[in-house]
Formats: structure tokens, C-alpha cells, sequence
């Protein structure tokens, strides 16, 4: 597959699940920690999988919109709660799931289904980078 890159994201990471990144820029500065579900300490610190499910949320709520525009559809409001989760794969090593459920209330249930499931099957670029690698379900929230 073949991508026209419009734009590069340069982050930096060290210490592992417990040390700290940094975006090239300097925008984005975070302390890391393993959390307590996975034996460490948690507390005011962020982790790769908060990390994941936050630009997760927000490409995927991108892309809803984007096919919205597509179709005529007016969204006043909208979010997405995206819920990644981790541990041990069968398979040896560990592995991720990816849960996003979309909230537009005002519109349709049938036409918000309709809006998520082309956005990530054709539109968003982490579902087409976790397609066939990692189990991601998508829903839309009860009005």
C-alpha cells in the first residue's frame, strides 16, 4: 500500500513503561507508568495504551465526521470512547484490543451506524493499520 505522507509524527521514548516521551516539537511531555492492573505503581502518569486509545478516539471521531461531510449528514455533537486493553496473547508475547464506541446524539441510530462503519472500514488510518491485527469493535452508544 502505498501512502502520500502529508505529515510525520517524531516522538521520543525512554525508560521504557516507566520513564518518559516527548514529541519533537516539545508539545507533548509525559511521565510513564506501568499500571497497577499490571503490577505497577500507576498513579499521575500516562501509559502506551492511554496514549493509543486517546488518537484512537480522536482519528476515529475525525473520520465519522469526514464521512458525514461526505453524505450530507449534520453532526452538532460527537465523541468516541475508545478502550484499549493489554496482556498475554496465546501465542507467547502480548497483545492489544481496541474497543470504540461512537456518541452522536441527534442523529439516527441506523445513520450512525451507517457513518461508523465507513469511517473504519474506509477511512481512518488506525483501523486500517490494526485491521487483521488487532480485535477492534466498534458500536454506537444508547441515545
Amino acid at each position: 500500500m502505498s501512502v502520500q505522507v502529508l505529515y510525520t509524527a517524531q516522538a521520543t521514548a525512554t525508560g521504557g513503561r516507566e520513564g518518559q516521551i516527548e514529541s519533537s516539537d516539545g508539545v507533548l511531555q509525559a511521565k510513564l507508568a506501568l499500571p497497577r492492573e499490571m503490577g505497577g505503581p500507576g498513579g499521575a502518569a500516562t501509559n502506551p495504551e492511554q496514549l493509543f486509545a486517546a488518537g484512537y478516539a480522536a482519528c476515529f471521531e475525525g473520520a465519522v465526521r469526514f464521512v458525514a461531510r461526505q453524505q450530507g449528514v449534520k453532526i452538532e455533537h460527537a465523541s468516541v470512547t475508545a478502550k484499549v486493553g493489554v496482556g498475554p496473547r496465546a501465542a507467547g508475547g502480548f497483545g492489544i484490543t481496541a474497543e470504540l464506541v461512537l456518541s452522536l446524539p441527534g442523529i439516527d441510530r441506523a445513520v450512525a451506524e451507517q457513518l461508523a462503519e465507513v469511517a473504519h472500514r474506509d477511512i481512518c488510518p488506525y483501523s486500517h493499520a490494526t485491521r487483521g491485527n488487532v480485535d477492534v469493535k466498534v458500536s454506537v452508544a444508547e441515545a
